[in-house]
């Protein structure tokens, strides 16, 4: 018995390594709209060479290759290696604990959680791939494991995942809307105390405002239909004319400068000087919503708060941290993804062994 566990434990390690390779590929992959399917194999980012099967081997071929590729030698991101390892043990850690039924979809979950957290952390976006595809896997799966919600009929257990979806993503919207009433615009001055050049530089697909040394394109300032930046510009000129007045508001559609409006797509030029600019920000983008909603479907309405309260604690040692390690500054956008998908992590691991222990602890309640 004790053999043939431990069987079972060597082949959980060794597919979660496998699994962790095509993680990879998904990381790499799906930020940059390269189908998962075509080219099947995987390739070198740099030569663009495809990798044989036995330069692909999960962990060995990084430590054989010493991190490199094997045709033009560039380095390989220890990211691959860590990727393969954190699944590896992750798939044992599952196995260990719960076996049959419930490792494999576990094994599902956590996967998704991985794969979302190394892209928001490099792209600070969650694809839709990852958390709309994650919540349907995760009521499929709680509809053929109903003990995955705590119940024993397939339908209950599919109906409780759904609902619990809508409610993850039902809260995390409404934390959202108050944070953009809360926290929605911030303001900013030049750092030498005077007035500083701007320039709008056009494009089609993503214009650029451009003040001093600091670029901001498009995507990066409006999130919404209704998001405005306010330039405070004692002089400016638009399409070659005086701006009047000493504000501009900027559209993600129109540049509005005292009557005129004029649509992005016909401002060929618009330039001046600076003195203070309000920009539109969100407290965390949507793609946490949907995120949410993927980690409810899975895990349920109870890990739902669990994982909000504990992604806010970590983000928060965290945030602090950095703060404290900038000596006060801004240590620029931290994607929030990564933090729900730990709080999930630490749900599946001993979520709910932790909230009796605290109510316990609170009430003297029986654990």
């Amino acid at each position: 018995m004790m053999v043939q566990s431990g069987v079972f434990a060597v082949v959980a390690f060794v597919l979660g390594t496998i699994v962790g390779s095509f993680l990879n590929a998904c990381i790499y992959r799906l930020p940059r709209n390269i189908s998962l399917d075509k080219p099947r194999r995987s390739f070198c980012p740099h030569c663009q060479v495809m990798i044989p099967w036995y330069y692909n081997l999960p962990i060995i071929s990084w430590l054989w290759l010493r991190g490199r590729c094997a045709k033009c030698g560039a380095p390989i991101s220890p990211r691959y290696l860590l990727v393969e390892l954190l699944t590896g043990f992750a798939f044992l850690g599952l196995w260990l604990e719960f076996h049959l039924p419930l490792a494999p979809v576990y094994s599902v979950f956590i996967a998704l959680l991985i794969v979302a957290t190394f892209i928001d952390f490099e792209h600070y976006i969650i694809p839709d791939e990852i958390t709309l595809g994650g919540a349907v896997a995760g009521v499929v799966c709680s509809a053929l494991v109903p003990s995955l919600m705590g119940v024993t009929e397939h339908w209950k257990g599919a109906l409780l995942s759904l609902l619990a979806a809508v409610l993850g993503a039902a809260v995390l919207w409404i934390v959202v809307e108050l944070g953009k009433v809360a926290f929605g615009r911030k303001r900013f001055t030049p750092e030498s105390g005077e007035s500083e050049a701007f320039v709008f530089e056009p494009d089609a697909e993503d214009p650029k405002l451009v003040l001093g040394d600091e670029s901001l394109p498009w995507s990066e300032i409006f999130f919404r239909k209704t998001d405005k930046l306010i330039l405070e510009c004692p002089q400016a000129t638009l399409n070659g004319k005086a701006v009047a007045g000493e504000k501009i508001c900027i559209f993600h559609d129109c540049i509005l400068a005292g009557e005129k409006s004029v649509p992005v797509a016909e401002v060929r030029e618009l330039k001046g000087k600076w003195t203070a600019v309000v920009i539109p920000r969100e407290a965390m983008g949507f793609g946490d919503v949907k995120f949410l909603a993927c980690i409810g479907a899975f895990l349920g309405w109870q890990a739902i708060f669990f994982t909000l309260i504990m992604s806010s604690v970590i983000g928060a040692v965290v945030g602090g941290g950095l703060m404290l390690a900038t000596r006060g500054k801004e240590g620029g956008r931290i994607p929030f993804g990564p933090y729900l998908a730990l709080g999930a992590a630490i749900w599946v691991a001993c979520g709910p062994e932790a909230v009796r222990w605290y109510l316990h602890l609170l009430h003297g309640t029986p654990r």
